[in-house]
């Protein structure tokens, strides 16, 4: 195996009776184990369920966030062949009427305001459906209706800065997906030809005051090699804010399968170029991947104590994994993204 977690094999409570890091959550899995019973602390307690669908030259992201003191709810589109991009964001004083289940899936997810309705169901087998109707700051109307199949496994682990401190994410890539969005009246399909691919990122725990963060993710066919077939690759990269917990998020999928990666991952890349190439490899090299951006998000958020920057580069990874068995796969131009995030919250 290539990392020196421990693996969670068993349903457990992520906090105690008393609300601290549960001993027993510590560790990683290869399923969604681990229910985020969180209570107290208010302000410092985040939930969050972001989607993405990676679709060629169109992006599409869905976020349902509570901070405690703010929630956001949030459509976005990018089309990376133009350039162009749009959505509706709506911002939630106190994240009043926000909820989000203890382990994600378990219960719809559902938000009206005047200019947005956002509707997330799972159904028994794990595939979610997305829908959304908003008015569009791009101009007119969108309509988004999209349906994620879900994953064979997935990258579950808890970060514990401290027993008090801790955060339980849960990521999810290379899951198949399908449907359409409209604009203005036009529509983009996406998914007919097992083109398009979901990411979802769940997000349950109590964070320090300021944290930065990378997170990359990538889905794709990757070369045959020693297969008789095109393997499904995955890729689930993450920096920074787990160094010196023990535990890092990184890892990959190959056709569904979890390889974990336990150390921490080599970064290259430049913030305020972002639209450079970014290098990412494993210290032992069964990870290497190089990320050549078409199109970059870039957000600078500042509310008094609060703020965020953030670059987040959508473009085509290239390079190769070893799994757990010493299978090498190679791809070559995937779908996928990378970020840095400098949050005060």
């Amino acid at each position: 195996m290539a990392t020196h977690e421990r693996e969670v094999t068993e349903a457990v409570d992520l906090c105690d009776a008393t609300g601290r890091l549960a001993p027993e959550a510590r560790g990683f899995s290869r399923l969604p184990l681990q229910r985020a019973n969180l209570s107290g602390r208010f302000g410092r307690t985040k939930r969050w369920d972001y989607w993405a669908i990676l679709a060629g030259d169109l992006v599409v992201a869905v976020t349902y966030a509570s901070l405690d003191y703010l929630g956001l709810v949030d459509v976005y589109w990018a089309d990376l062949a133009t350039g162009r991009s749009g959505g509706r964001p709506a911002i939630v004083p106190l994240a009043r009427g926000m909820s989000l289940p203890d382990i994600s899936g378990e219960t719809p997810i559902r938000f009206t305001s005047r200019d947005l309705h956002l509707d997330l169901t799972t159904d028994a087998r794990g595939a979610t459906r997305i829908r959304a109707l908003y008015r569009d700051w791009a101009g007119g109307r969108g309509a988004l209706d999209a349906t994620v199949e879900p994953a064979d496994e997935s990258l579950n682990v808890v970060i514990p800065w401290s027993d008090e401190t801790f955060q339980f994410t849960s990521k999810h890539t290379a899951r198949p997906a399908r449907g359409e969005l409209v604009l203005g009246g036009v529509s983009h399909r996406f998914g007919e030809s097992g083109d398009a691919w979901g990411v979802l990122d769940v997000g349950r725990g109590r964070w320090p005051r300021a944290t930065n963060w990378n997170w990359g993710s990538a889905a794709g066919h990757g070369t045959s090699g020693a297969l008789a077939h095109r393997p499904v690759v995955g890729l689930q990269l993450g920096g920074k804010w787990t160094v010196g917990t023990g535990f890092t998020e990184n890892g990959f999928f190959v056709d569904g399968k979890l390889t974990k990666i336990g150390p921490e991952l080599e970064w290259q890349y430049d913030f305020d170029r972002a639209l450079e190439p970014w290098h990412v490899r494993s210290p032992d090299g069964s990870l290497d991947a190089r990320l050549v951006p078409r199109f970059d998000r870039h957000t600078r958020v500042e509310l008094g104590l609060a703020g965020s920057h953030v670059h987040q580069v959508f473009g085509r990874w290239s390079g190769h994994v070893v799994t757990d068995d010493g299978l090498r796969v190679d791809f070559r131009d995937i779908d996928g993204f990378a970020e840095e995030c400098r949050a005060r919250w």
